[in-house]
């Protein structure tokens, strides 16, 4: 498997099945906490995160000076810094968790049978979750905190290149409920929420073949992590394994409005899956688009690379290879196609595109409706920057992870993408004919 490199020493001994089993025990107490004693519990972690910000420091700057060290990327190092601004904002995360509505035991639909039954469709949980996650810290908190509000259990393992900080973030968490012991359900409510004490690779193909007790892993990461979890796991995966996203500009297309959405869709974080990688102009905007969003984008050190017509435009574009169209940078650099029209744009984005985010920007809303309905994404926007693909951005308080996939969830997953329904039947003696 394709896993982060493991440090020097690892604990070997660590009892992968009995985690497992009390997580699942664990996911059956917080589904029966009724639902504002689950919204209190995910406050008193958003306390607890908040008084442990110079705690949650320290382990991260051990953590950060380490991976400098080994020489991990820069893309990679800026998911991995924290400093207070952002460890408030996870706690602010927990405390937004915390206010959502609560799903469970929604009912969803009803049907009444011919024989006098009423058959409810009604949303539960689906009770264990597997992350497996790299280098990003506030995962240990947005996932603990959306698993938790939906009334499921979830075992955490994150990267080594950041196992301080997340033991940290999920030890101020849990600091608030260690006092909680009615029923004797202190433990039991601190075993919802699980951080696998080693970086052992034999620990994560353990727990990948432990569908009795998992229900769902969510890898989160690079493409080699995303596929070796897919290749190796017998419980179901939700993924996305690339976030290559367009933005195309079509002919009319307001040019300025335009030029923004693409250098913020770009430059405003490159390193993550919802930045631009592949900027699509229309044939008879391109001699008047091109130079101007060239030179924003030189202003914030993007590196160009462009198909012939793109090069005829923009002199010192490279020229681009095949392997541009469907490459994830995830780094100062964008691809650049002069295109004939949208249907042309709409079979680049689907021929090389991941199914994550694309745009397109017009004031035709002919195009744009073609655009929305033919783009097969899991996100697609008219006149916006792609980087608007976000769980909190979506009002869904965090996010889980991003699906691309078309079966259970799609897009942003919150706490919906967490449960699943069951059927319900309130019969008086019914029997079938």
């Amino acid at each position: 498997m394709t896993l982060p490199p493991e440090p020097p020493m690892t604990d070997t001994a660590i009892d992968i099945p009995q985690i497992a089993s009390r997580a699942r025990a664990a996911a059956r107490r917080v589904s029966r906490l009724d639902p504002q004693r689950r919204s209190e519990r995910l406050r008193d972690m958003a306390a607890g995160v908040s008084d442990a910000v110079e705690t949650i420091l320290a382990a991260n700057e051990q953590d950060c000076r380490d991976a400098q060290q080994a020489g991990v990327s820069a893309a990679l190092l800026d998911r991995l810094r924290l400093d207070a601004s952002r460890i408030e904002s996870m706690a602010a995360g927990v405390e937004t968790v915390a206010a959502l509505p609560d799903r469970l035991g929604e009912t969803i639909s009803t049907y009444e049978h011919p024989a006098g039954m009423p058959i409810r469709r009604v949303r539960v949980p689906l009770g264990v979750i597997l992350i497996i996650y790299e280098s990003r810290p506030n995962v240990t908190a947005d996932a603990a905190a959306l698993c938790f509000k939906s009334g499921n259990a979830v075992i955490l393992r994150g990267g080594s290149e950041a196992m301080r900080t997340n033991r940290a973030i999920r030890d101020a968490m849990l600091s608030r409920l260690a006092d909680d012991d009615e029923n004797g359900g202190g433990e039991t409510l601190r075993d919802a929420i699980q951080l696998v004490p080693t970086t052992d690779r034999a620990a994560v193909e353990q727990l990948l073949t432990m569908d009795q007790d998992i229900d769902l892993v969510i890898p989160r990461g690079g493409e080699g992590l995303i596929r070796a979890v897919a290749k190796h796991s017998t419980i179901p995966v939700l993924k996305h394994y690339q976030g290559v996203c367009h933005v195309y500009v079509d002919r009319d297309a307001d040019l300025d409005m335009a030029r923004r959405i693409a250098v913020n869709a770009k430059c405003q974080r490159p390193g993550v899956c919802n930045a631009m990688e592949t900027l699509l102009v229309h044939e008879q905007v391109a001699d008047r688009f091109l130079p101007a969003v060239a030179e924003s984008l030189r202003e914030h050190g993007v590196e160009l690379r462009g198909d012939e017509r793109t090069g005829a435009i923009i002199p010192d574009a490279l020229p681009a290879e095949e392997d541009d169209w469907s490459a994830e940078y995830l780094d100062l650099i964008l691809a650049i196609r002069v295109v004939a029209d949208c249907d042309e744009a709409i079979e680049h984005i689907n021929r090389y595109g991941s199914r994550h985010s694309d745009a397109i920007v017009t004031a035709d809303r002919d195009a744009a409706d073609r655009f929305l309905q033919q783009v097969d994404s899991a996100t697609v926007y008219v006149n916006a920057s792609t980087r608007f693909t976000d769980g909190g951005e979506f009002g869904l308080g965090a996010e889980i992870g991003i699906s691309t996939d078309k079966l259970h969830a799609r897009g942003p997953c919150g706490i919906e993408a967490l449960t699943t329904y069951k059927y319900i039947i309130d019969g008086d003696g019914q029997v079938r004919e």
